[in-house]
């Protein structure tokens, strides 16, 4: 019944190319002229059915790859018939080689490369004018291996490619197959291209020479430390195929998911270095811009050969940064990375709001489709120990230009040492996002549950925000402002009207700096103030008698109970702890969640209590797996 329908849906297509004309004619006639069109559709239709209802299904697949190989004024394929092939084949199960050749083919045309089978029909080529797949067949439809061979390099064999067709996985292989031939996606000939190519291997030599420059060792966790820290990130060169890739930043929430649920957490911020086309021509390197030895600057960086001593070549293209996935922007920004650059994007930004951006990047679109025409949007942040909060953004107050920006998806540039700037303005805005994608959940405030803290936040000056803040058991408002100096400084400032302790700043700024997230912080200060608040006083029976049969002048102070922080298991909120309750500023204590006492408790001194710490919370995990809860 299934092959009787896609045949006749075939066959429909077929006769739609080659009647191509007459059918058109039949639906531009105008319905005064036709009183009967619909009629006469029904009686095309049904003609077609029976025509092809009796068709064999081999006899079918040949006439679709007839009508595809057939010689056509225009170039583009029939679009009919390719919708319909893809219909088929989707539906087919791949289990033979034919089979296999088949929709190998159809990915090859839907991508623009060719395609051809080896003489013995064991191999299957995907050919480009710079590269090639070949892929190597067993009988029954198998796949023994998947080799790449890029422009005068030896073919390798492609682990990943490999992977997903033999588990079947075509649009996954079509996505990969994208990212390979993104390194050559500019226009020109073959000389152009191959030139492009080879600046590309330049720009990845002067990049790796880069990474590799000797430096202190910041976090203990040095995976981590390479991403925060290093020059230019965690840079993973081009190999089997895949473009050279660079990850700028990771939050905390996203190390403490992979610690406990490896591979199910967040890479963090990633940019693919590809090439890009352009309308104007820019000069590239051919070789590299670095001295050899290297020489260094005062910051640690090499020292580039001047423009002049390089030899370069003008090309119709620029280098990219492909941000993945992309990043919310303050144009302020975006006007310093063109003027780092010099290269304006050729593609027109759609300036919005940053939290707008931030919101939409970090909500659902059917929940931002119901959040779009609020003013103000209101959220509720769930805390590990159950500790619920609210946080509302101003709509209006948002719309200043300080905070409005664009989503930028790449960032062109054309010399080895705009990476390393680009980047750490990347970093500094991905820090600020961080912090307000903290506030922002997939669960809109709701009537009905009792909130710990009810939070505003408000933009301030340039990099600075505030969360004004009322705590249960007082009438007065309180506000946190937090400052984003940089990628790696953050400070924070709490005014109120009874502070009791000059060192909570500095307190409140390492825990921020540390995990990264707003709610949490709060949670710290809560605490914090509540531990720094002289005892309840305690009545004798007899007045808390008198006090509950109704004295109105006098209520008890109930103690503040101190929640053990627990992280669930099913780390629905993976954020790291921060310190519950007071202790020296010199010291901090780990405790493990959900397990029993730990003896011999770490009271080392802090290796850096400066506010303006390296901004994770890695640094005293070193000699232990499990996250801490004090710092």
């Amino acid at each position: 019944m299934i092959v009787s329908h896609w045949q006749k849906l075939m066959g429909h297509c077929l006769d739609s190319c080659t009647t191509q004309n007459s059918y058109k004619t039949l639906e531009n006639t105008p319905p005064r002229t036709l009183p009967h069109r619909n009629v006469m559709k029904k009686t095309y239709m049904s003609d077609l059915y029976s025509k092809y209802a009796e068709k064999p299904w081999s006899e079918t697949f040949q006439l679709v790859r007839r009508c595809m190989d057939k010689t056509r004024t225009d170039p583009k394929p029939c679009d009919p018939v390719m919708r319909c092939q893809q219909k088929l084949n989707e539906a087919l199960n791949v289990a033979s080689v034919n089979a296999m050749m088949t929709r190998l083919e159809m990915i090859a045309k839907q991508k623009g490369l060719g395609s051809h089978r080896s003489p013995t029909e064991t191999a299957c080529y995907l050919t480009a004018d710079l590269f090639y797949l070949e892929v190597l067949l067993l009988p029954g439809g198998g796949v023994q291996d998947v080799k790449v061979a890029q422009h005068g390099e030896a073919p390798e064999s492609n682990s990943a490619l490999c992977q997903l067709l033999r588990m079947k996985k075509f649009k996954e292989f079509s996505v990969k197959l994208d990212d390979l031939a993104s390194l050559y996606n500019i226009p020109g000939d073959s000389d152009t291209k191959i030139k492009v190519y080879a600046s590309l291997q330049h720009l990845q030599k002067d990049i790796l020479k880069i990474s590799n420059l000797p430096r202190r060792l910041i976090e203990s966790d040095v995976h981590v430390d390479m991403v925060l820290n290093g020059r230019i990130g965690n840079f993973v060169p081009c190999r089997e195929g895949n473009p050279m890739s660079i990850q700028y930043y990771i939050r905390p929430s996203d190390v403490l998911m992979e610690m406990f649920c490896p591979g199910e957490g967040s890479r963090g911020q990633v940019a693919m270095v590809v090439v890009g086309a352009s309308s104007t021509t820019h000069m590239l390197q051919m070789e590299s811009h670095i001295l050899t030895p290297p020489q260094f600057d005062s910051l640690g960086f090499p020292v580039f050969r001047p423009m002049s001593e390089v030899k370069t070549e003008s090309l119709p293209a620029f280098f990219l940064l492909k941000l993945q996935p992309p990043v919310p922007t303050l144009n302020s920004f975006i006007q310093q990375m063109n003027q780092i650059t010099d290269v304006t994007p050729e593609a027109d930004l759609q300036v919005e709001p940053l939290f707008q951006l931030i919101k939409q990047l970090s909500l659902t679109e059917k929940t931002c489709e119901s959040m779009c025409d609020e003013e103000a949007s209101h959220f509720h942040v769930t805390l590990p120990d159950a500790e619920l909060h609210s946080y509302v953004f101003g709509g209006a107050e948002w719309k200043c230009d300080l905070w409005k920006g664009a989503l930028i998806h790449a960032v062109p540039f054309t010399h080895p040492a705009h990476v390393p700037a680009l980047l750490e303005l990347l970093r500094h805005q991905s820090v600020i996002n961080a912090l307000l994608a903290s506030c922002i959940t997939r669960h809109e405030q709701q009537p009905g549950p009792t909130y710990e803290l009810n939070c505003e936040v408000l933009p301030e000056s340039a990099f600075s925000f505030s969360v004004t803040f009322s705590l249960l058991d007082s009438d007065s408002l309180a506000v946190l402002l937090v400052s984003v100096l940089d990628c790696r400084q953050v400070k924070c400032r709490l005014l109120m009207a009874d502070l009791v302790d000059p060192s909570l700043d500095d307190y409140i700024s390492r825990v921020l700096t540390r995990c990264m997230s707003i709610p949490i912080t709060m949670r710290a200060i809560r605490r914090r103030i509540a531990s720094l608040r002289p005892p309840a006083p305690q009545f004798p029976e007899p007045v808390c008698a008198l006090m509950a049969e109704g004295s109105p002048s006098v209520a008890p102070h109930s103690a503040v109970e101190s929640f053990p922080v627990t992280l669930p298991t099913a780390l629905l909120s993976p954020e790291p702890m921060e310190e519950d309750g007071p202790s020296p500023p010199s010291h901090y204590v780990m405790s493990v969640a959900a397990a029993p006492a730990v003896d011999g408790a770490n009271t080392d001194a802090v290796a850096n209590p400066s506010p303006c710490a390296s901004m994770s919370v890695y640094s005293h995990w070193g000699t232990s797996s499990l996250p801490a809860e004090l710092i």
